[in-house]
């Protein structure tokens, strides 16, 4: 067995797809940089605009049916982390959302993609919101490759009955982390 093959039978299916060429950037968030302000939520003590950023992502699967999207903080001191933010039933022929696609009501959206309520408890983008003088917090942002073209995710599902179904049906994702921190007030 070659090198890649072996490399890529250690890391997984999903990293082979990453491999293959399957991968997500952002116009308006750089992977590993500190996010813009605009992007952090307004509440919970935050006061930003609550803005999604833009996203676009580049070699999907062939078999791709639909895509899902999400941004998820794993270092938020709930004990699992928190979901910010997830997009299904986005179609497969998409390569891209536009900055404020996260918009309450879905009207930014492409036509069939739909919100699932948050950690915060809306169908919207939640922006970044970590406790003030915490080491910022990462942000993983994530599009799914799907196998089918819809999921059926009732209105009123949790973050985690979504990723359940996202996961159960992924054929392939693309990730980058971006971080964001709010100094302690004096």
């Amino acid at each position: 067995m070659n090198k890649t093959l072996a490399a890529a039978a250690l890391l997984g299916a999903s990293a082979l797809a990453q491999a293959a060429g399957f991968a997500l950037t952002s116009p308006d968030v750089k992977a590993g940089a500190m996010m813009d302000r605009k992007f952090e939520f307004n509440g919970f003590g935050c006061a930003g605009e609550n803005k999604s950023p833009a996203l676009k992502w580049t070699g999907a699967p062939k078999d791709t049916k639909s895509f899902a999207v999400t941004m998820y903080d794993p270092d938020a001191p709930t004990g699992s982390g928190w979901w910010h933010w997830s997009v299904v039933n986005i179609p497969a022929a998409t390569t891209e959302l536009p900055a404020n696609a996260g918009a309450a009501g879905g009207a930014n959206l492409p036509k069939g993609a739909t919100q699932v309520k948050s950690d915060y408890g809306s169908a919207a983008w939640g922006g970044a919101c970590p406790p003030e003088g915490d080491k910022p917090h990462r942000y993983v942002f994530t599009v799914f490759a799907l196998k089918t073209d819809k999921l059926d995710i009732p209105a009123d599902a949790s973050p985690a009955l979504a990723g359940f179904m996202v996961n159960a049906n992924t054929i392939a994702k693309a990730s980058f982390t971006a971080k964001y921190g709010r100094a302690k007030s004096k």
